[in-house]
């Protein structure tokens, strides 16, 4: 699977000015400790400069992360060690201090970032389940028609799935073309399992996930074709399928 971006919206607007400040305020806090003197140690400094890291990395963007991390480490040995305004350190200490610096600052972003991606996870999880409850509160209250509810899911359905469009197409499917997504959350076409987790969901066809009432196919949901490639988790895959099923009582017999 291709690595995707676990940054949230906001921070990719700003990505670009996100990465600029993960530079510029490693070095302007060098800067201003630098210019303190002795009344900072080399330990405290470094501590200081690994925060910015921290808040680099909570952003969900790795190169902020690393950049931060490289400046800060380059600032403490310009500001900080001597001789001081040259990127030369004469101090063996120093130089385990730099070294240091780096290791740990590149070790901290790394966590902060599996932190952000399980956090982001247990939101997505939250999210799916509040959709598929959703969707079984309005079947058991019966308070929406059934097209508003079959469009509500179909909406639901595509966003879980990363689709484009989704639509409700009655009956099973006829179109051995089209890849069936089975109530595990495997998809097949053609009768061959499809690696979605390597090849992304089909763009060159559909993908259908049947309503089914017991043992009979009543319905599907027909996801368009994207023009890019998704790739949903296992996890979504069968959210999908959980979505779907809540059609069925609604439906006609």
């Amino acid at each position: 699977m291709v690595e995707r971006s676990v940054a949230a919206p906001w921070s990719r607007r700003w990505r670009p000015w996100i990465r600029v400040g993960a530079v510029v305020a490693p070095v302007l806090t060098g800067a201003v400790l630098g210019a303190l003197g002795d009344g900072v140690t080399s330990a405290a400094a470094a501590l200081i400069l690994v925060l910015w890291v921290v808040a680099a990395a909570s952003t969900g963007d790795r190169v902020a992360g690393v950049l931060a991390a490289l400046a800060g480490a380059a600032s403490f040995d310009f500001f900080l060690t001597e001789p001081r305004h040259r990127f030369t350190i004469s101090s063996t200490d120093d130089v385990e201090t730099t070294v240091l610096l780096v290791v740990i600052s590149l070790a901290v972003s790394e966590i902060a970032l599996w932190g952000y991606r399980q956090q982001r996870a247990a939101q997505r999880r939250a999210g799916y389940l509040d959709g598929v409850l959703d969707a079984a509160r309005s079947v058991a209250e019966g308070h929406l028609p059934t097209e508003a509810l079959v469009d509500v899911v179909a909406r639901q359905v595509a966003d879980v799935l990363g689709a484009d469009d989704c639509r409700f197409v009655e009956g099973p499917v006829h179109d051995a073309r089209v890849a069936v997504l089975d109530q595990d959350g495997g998809l097949t076409r053609g009768g061959r399992l499809v690696d979605v987790a390597r090849t992304g969901l089909p763009t060159d066809e559909y993908v259908a996930v049947p309503v089914r009432r017991g043992d009979r196919v009543v319905g599907h949901f027909l996801v368009t074709a994207t023009t890019r490639v998704s790739y949903p988790s296992a996890e979504q895959l069968r959210v999908a399928v959980l979505l779907a099923d809540q059609v069925a009582p609604a439906l006609p017999a």
